[in-house]
Parts: structure tokens; C-alpha cells; sequence
């Protein structure tokens, strides 16, 4: 790869990394502690990962960690030690984050003749490593603080999966609608 492509695909991530950003902070509903239906904002990172491949899904998305952290706020935790902090810092930012950059993976296998299927499995997958991340967050850093008796990965469970399974369902209708009117977005 030749410097100038290089340098164009690094503008490119860096106009979507911004976009991402804005689409965060549009909030259709925001959990009490922390979580939110936003404005598609996985949808450009998700989409850096099907037109340049893992390595720069994964490089803007963990980009999008870093900024969803310092804009978003850390909440501090439960415990207070450092430790605790430190698994938030991974589990809630880094990992669920970073890991919108692979949907390319898990679309591969899916080949050219049934795209669309893949681009779909792709970002399914990706929101529900997202979710996962949140989950065991929500069981490691934050299972003190369940309600009326509730398990915490009961709690975890639904508390992370009501937003999730929202954010989920907005992002693939925008990915599927993107890819229908807009095919090109989706190749290098």
C-alpha cells in the first residue's frame, strides 16, 4: 500500500471517528448508569472495518474507545479501588469499542455472491461482543449495585441488554439501508 493511499484512508477514518462521535452524543435514551441509545453511532466503525479490513476497524475503534471515554466520563465505580477502575476502563470502553473493527471477520466467509447476509452476521456479531463486554462488566465492576434481590447477572443481563439489543437493532437497519442505497460505501 503506496503512502498516499494510506494517507487517504486515514482521513477517511478520522472524518468517520468524528462522525461516530457526533452520532454518540445525539442520545435517543440514556441508561441511569451509563449506556445509550444513540443516533447509529457504531454504523462508521462498523463501516471502516467492511471497506479497509480489521486492522483499521480495529485502529478507529479504538479510537472511539479512547474519546467515548474522555467524552462520555468514567462512573466511578462501586468498589473505588483501582483495580475496579481499571476493569472499567477495559470492559466498559476499550473492548466494547475497539471491537466494532472485526465485523469485517465475521463477514468474510460470506463471500461477494451473499454479501448482504454477511455485512448483517458481521454486525451482529460485533454489537453482541459489544454486549458481552458490558455484561461482564456489569458482573465484575458493577454487580454491587443490583436491585430488590436481583442477581447480578441477572441485573447485568437485562440492564445492558435493554439498550443493546435497541442499539443493536438500529445499526442494522442503517448498515442494510446504507448497503442498499449506497453499495459502493462498502468497498475499499
Amino acid at each position: 500500500m503506496n503512502t498516499a493511499n494510506k494517507t487517504r484512508i486515514l482521513a477517511e477514518c478520522a472524518v468517520l471517528i468524528a462522525l461516530g462521535t457526533i452520532l454518540a452524543q445525539i442520545k435517543v435514551y440514556e441508561m441511569p448508569n451509563g449506556g445509550s441509545i444513540t443516533a447509529a453511532s457504531m454504523v462508521p466503525f462498523i463501516l471502516v472495518s467492511f471497506r479497509h479490513g480489521a486492522k483499521w476497524g480495529l485502529l478507529t475503534g479504538f479510537a472511539n474507545s479512547l474519546l467515548q471515554m474522555l467524552l462520555g466520563g468514567l462512573w466511578p465505580t462501586p468498589a473505588g479501588t483501582a483495580l475496579a477502575m481499571g476493569l472499567e476502563v477495559i470492559l466498559d470502553y476499550l473492548v466494547p469499542f475497539t471491537v466494532l473493527g472485526i465485523a469485517y471477520v465475521f463477514a468474510k466467509p460470506f463471500g461477494e455472491n451473499r454479501k448482504l447476509e454477511g455485512i448483517v452476521c458481521g454486525t451482529i456479531c460485533v454489537c453482541f461482543l459489544r454486549f458481552l463486554a458490558h455484561f461482564l462488566s456489569g458482573i465484575i465492576v458493577w454487580g454491587s449495585i443490583t436491585e430488590d434481590g436481583i442477581g447480578a447477572v441477572t441485573y447485568s443481563a437485562s440492564y445492558n441488554g435493554s439498550f443493546m439489543s435497541i442499539e443493536t437493532v438500529i445499526t442494522v437497519v442503517v448498515i442494510v439501508l446504507l448497503y442498499k442505497s449506497v453499495p459502493k460505501l462498502f468497498k475499499a
